[in-house]
């Protein structure tokens, strides 16, 4: 037995070796191009790895579409997101040697601390029909290192008729009226919120955003903190945030910290509540769970002022980027180029991703991107929108983590609010340069 399992080693050693050697055969050329049929007849797999859980399925199948029109090309997707870890689940394949061609980005420090290993995208034809709100979080002087996915934006989604049944006539745009229209929900028997805090970024993305969005100037607000002049204990807008926190406990389900993303969706498209912290992202799990639901946006009030309250978080929420060191980068450049610029490519961003488009040679019908982006299209275009904040957070997701953590703390009240303001701060101390 032992002879025989010294002879199935060998041979699988040699069998190795020659697959080794058939791979060499199908090297890159000089150039750096491992194309597909039309440069010899070649194959090559790109491997894409991306966080998007909602456009998994429907991404497989545009990249059919792809390997149909490129004979000769395979595209390989891993998906990893919906409450995992991207970030240290991509450090986990760059670490293990299994490197993607094509990957997601954030930008800002997510940027920063990735960009060794990003191909320089600044001359692709793709990015003169990039909106201008997309370039920022992707360039570092001067070079563009990313292609945008979409453009999305969050508040509280709320279900028409469950208003309707409340008496709920007008919409509520400030923290006093939300309360108000919270209160006539709970008598018509409805739970006004449905809380998904069990998942970090909810919170620690998402929710904590609102105080940064709503200083006078975020930019120089974050620029202080990492000065030391700045300081999260005392700042009015922190102060205003933890009154909607605490409205939402007051009026929210039960179990928020074990309530997770699926759940949170799943009871608020049921009629379970008739509010939800989430984005337009939603939209195709909340359709194929009840097609004949009616939702639209309420902005996510921090005070009784209508002007700096009735916004719409609004941005970019990740990015495509290529692993600049892969032998595939030509091909993948082709793909992420025909993505943006093929008939086929725009109807699978907006009929079936229902992505909002961050190109401006790609229509955006609000009739086939769904209620929820229509609200996000006409918020934009009112210019009633404010700023994504935590790719700008030191130590990127890290930062944004240990919010969570402590927000979760909060809600569990094993921390008070003075409590949870101090551990921001050290948080952010910690982290920063």
């Amino acid at each position: 037995m032992k002879k025989l399992t010294i002879i199935s080693l060998i041979a699988i050693l040699v069998l190795s070796v020659l697959a080794g050697c058939a791979k060499t055969e199908t090297a890159p050329s000089p150039g750096g191009t491992n194309a597909g049929g039309a440069a010899g007849g070649k194959n090559v797999t790109l491997k894409m790895f991306q966080f998007k859980v909602e456009i998994a399925e429907p991404l497989a199948k545009l990249a059919a579409e792809y390997e149909k029109a490129n004979p000769g090309v395979k595209i390989q997707i891993d998906t990893v997101g919906g409450g995992s870890d991207y970030g240290a689940a991509l450090m986990a394949k760059f670490n293990s040697g299994d490197k993607p061609d094509i990957f997601n980005n954030g930008g800002f420090s997510d940027l920063d601390k990735w960009i060794e290993h990003l191909e320089d995208l600044s001359d692709q034809p793709w990015v003169k029909d990039m909106v201008t709100v997309a370039k920022e979080p992707m360039t570092k002087d001067g070079k563009l290192y990313g292609q945008p996915l979409n453009l999305e934006g969050y508040g509280f989604i709320y279900n028409k008729d469950l208003f309707t049944k409340a008496g709920i006539t007008e919409l509520p745009k400030t923290l006093t009226q939300l309360d108000a229209a919270a209160q006539k929900l709970q008598a018509s028997g409805v739970t006004p919120f449905v809380n998904g805090y069990a998942e970090w970024w909810v919170l620690g993305n998402h929710f904590v955003n609102l105080p940064f969005a709503n200083q006078p100037d975020p930019n120089a607000f974050i620029d202080s903190l990492n000065k030391g002049t700045g300081k999260i204990a005392g700042n009015q807008a922190f102060e205003n945030w933890v009154k909607l926190f605490d409205l939402q406990l007051k009026y929210g389900n039960k179990n928020p910290l074990q309530t997770d993303y699926k759940t949170q969706v799943t009871e608020f498209a049921t009629g379970k509540a008739a509010m939800t912290q989430q984005g337009n992202w939603t939209q195709l799990q909340i359709t194929q769970t009840n097609p004949n639901i009616k939702v639209g946006f309420l902005p996510m009030p921090i005070s009784d002022d209508v002007a700096a309250s009735d916004k719409l978080p609004v941005g970019v929420p990740n990015n495509w980027v290529i692993n600049k060191n892969s032998a595939n980068k030509d091909e993948a450049k082709k793909f992420l180029n025909w993505l943006v610029s093929s008939d086929i490519g725009k109807k699978y961003i907006t009929e079936e991703f229902k992505f909002i488009p961050a190109f401006t040679n790609i229509p955006a019908d609000e009739k086939i991107l769904g209620p929820l982006a229509a609200d996000i299209i006409k918020y934009s275009k009112d210019n009633k929108t404010m700023s994504w904040n935590w790719f700008k957070f030191p130590g990127g997701e890290a930062s944004s983590k240990k919010f969570a953590a402590t927000m979760q703390a909060y809600v569990a009240k094993q921390k008070t609010k003075d409590q949870m303001f101090d551990e921001f701060q050290k948080t952010w101390d910690s982290l920063k340069k």
